[in-house]
């Protein structure tokens, strides 16, 4: 089995980044301490806000478990498969996107 051992270190790298931003956020979101706004548009802001901030959580919390998975792999011995038709994935796709889990092939014909 080949060592992944940079590819393991850069993705617990970017899984630290990540856990920053939930971390932040989750901060940020909690704000339900302070005074709510009087102002019906600072109110509206402060709602869109929220909901930005709510859909960048949901993202962060995706490549979290995107790189979980990819740890996983390595673990397993799988990394560097597609998961769909088990050939390999180039490794300029996986230096891109080093949680892939599948080959550009497989990968655009899922997306559509």
């Amino acid at each position: 089995m080949p060592s992944f051992d940079n590819v393991k270190t850069q993705l617990l790298s970017l899984r630290e980044e990540y856990m920053r931003r939930i971390d932040a956020i989750e901060v940020e979101t909690h704000h339900k301490e302070e005074a709510v706004e009087k102002d019906f548009a600072e109110q509206a802001t402060q709602s869109e806000n929220d909901d930005v901030l709510a859909a960048l959580d949901d993202e962060a919390q995706l490549m979290v478990m995107q790189i979980d998975a990819a740890l996983g792999r390595i673990e397993s011995g799988s990394y560097g498969l597609c998961k769909s038709c088990s050939e390999s994935i180039l490794e300029k796709r996986l230096q891109a996107v080093p949680f892939a889990e599948m080959c550009i092939a497989c990968a655009e014909k899922a997306s559509g």
